[in-house]
């Protein structure tokens, strides 16, 4: 392979700096660093992070290649400066065996534009009756390490408990998707002073809530590591705060739009904006970035979850749950946490690349920017403002909240282990 000297990039938004990439290395990182016989790309000030790392996507291969494939998939997410993504289980068939999180693996390394971990259902077909095949998925050659049966709650406490006693064996997680199915039924939004406006069925706090104290409570007991995904709700944060507090082995995520959106987008019935969990009040969305800045949440991950436009594009009590969201997730984190002096881009690096590879065990990433580390690597011009136009995306889906929103960032080059998968913002 060849070299490439990066030239004039701020590293972790920091100094500027040369790096020099060697093969599927970092060689050397300092100033004036000579180029001979590499490409040279001049960075001119922008910002250099480690590959992002997304804990949370739905790449829906196998069974739903309408929406979205494992390449199409990670061609968006190498668009959105990710070099790995782990793909959810809630697959047709569902990825609770072997065989079908190797599936997803082989996929991924068949494609190259990022690596695929499989997280692997934690019940079999996501049914919460009968734990799935753990330690035969964690054996795979996929090597799982990280189990959710996100789309449903696992609500059977009984359940959860064995669950997160399995996992400790080999060290792995159980991410827990906190919805108290009976407190939701016919839920379609949030549940407060719009919902109440509008005449929509609420989807209270405390649904996410007691499910997020119980398994706290639960990893506490047994020894066991959980984390939570899509944490939504200011009284979430207290309990996984107290959690921490008790050094309880919690982990939790929060998406880009949950960081931005708020559930008064719903009074236009556009079910781009229905979500789940759904969009929240503006004292969420408030409490959810204090808590990214401060920590007690540890990653953002994007729940990225693809529909199709007849999902989407029909009335509100039928359409699906879910936006699109590799291709603007880092953007959505420079408006809410950059441009408002939450975090700094090391930050941003720690949040979306360090934490979510250290969760996920994902070999390779997160790694610091120096010398003899791999070439995972994300260039971003953190100056440029435009507006998202989903007509060029690469997912396969265009169910997104942002559409015509002006959004700072753009990545413009993204290395996997020294390959470039985007030049100049466009996929090679």
């Amino acid at each position: 392979m060849s070299k490439i000297l990066i030239r004039g990039a701020k590293v972790l938004g920091g100094e500027q700096r040369d790096v020099l990439i060697d093969g599927e290395t970092i060689a050397e990182v300092g100033t004036g660093l000579g180029a001979e016989g590499a490409e040279v790309i001049e960075a001119g000030g922008k910002v250099l992070l480690p590959g992002l790392v997304d804990l949370h996507t739905h790449l829906r291969e196998p069974g739903r290649e309408d929406s979205e494939t494992v390449l199409t998939g990670t061609r968006a997410a190498a668009g959105g400066g990710y070099t790995a993504v782990f793909a959810m289980a809630n697959t047709f068939p569902v990825a609770d065996t072997a065989g079908v999180v190797e599936q997803v693996w082989r996929l991924g390394k068949e494609h190259g534009y990022c690596d695929v971990q499989p997280i692997g259902a934690v019940t079999v077909g996501l049914e919460g009756r009968k734990l799935a095949e753990l330690g035969a998925m964690h054996e795979s050659a996929a090597g799982v390490t990280v189990f959710s049966d996100d789309g449903k709650c696992v609500d059977d406490a009984v359940i959860m408990r064995r669950a997160l006693e399995y996992v400790k064996a080999f060290g792995g997680v159980v991410a827990q998707h906190a919805q108290e199915p009976r407190l939701t039924e016919g839920a379609q939004m949030n549940e407060g002073v719009v919902s109440a406006e509008l005449g929509l069925g609420g989807w209270p706090a405390v649904a996410e809530e007691s499910i997020i104290a119980r398994d706290v409570l639960l990893a506490e007991h047994v020894g066991s590591r959980v984390h939570i995904c899509h944490l939504s709700t200011a009284g979430s944060v207290e309990i996984v705060r107290w959690a921490k507090s008790r050094g309880i082995q919690v982990t939790a995520e929060v998406t880009p739009h949950h960081l931005l959106l708020t559930d008064e987008l719903v009074r236009t019935y556009n079910p781009v904006y229905k979500v789940n969990p759904p969009l929240r009040t503006e004292r969420d969305v408030m409490a959810l970035r204090e808590a990214l800045a401060d920590g007690t949440i540890d990653i953002v991950a994007t729940d990225h979850a693809p529909h199709p436009h007849e999902d989407k594009d029909c009335e509100w009590a039928a359409a699906a749950m879910g936006m699109v969201g590799l291709e603007t997730a880092l953007s959505v984190v420079q408006e809410t946490m950059v441009d408002t002096g939450l975090l700094d881009w090391a930050g941003v690096a720690d949040r979306m690349s360090v934490k979510p590879a250290r969760i996920g065990q994902a070999t390779g990433h997160g790694r610091p920017v120096s010398a003899g580390e791999p070439a995972n690597l994300t260039l971003v011009d953190t100056a440029y403002r435009g507006q998202v136009d989903p007509a060029g995306f690469a997912s396969r889906s265009r169910n997104t909240p942002y559409e015509g929103r002006e959004l700072p960032g753009r990545v413009t080059h993204t290395w996997l282990r020294g390959k470039a998968t985007l030049v100049d913002g466009k996929l090679t």
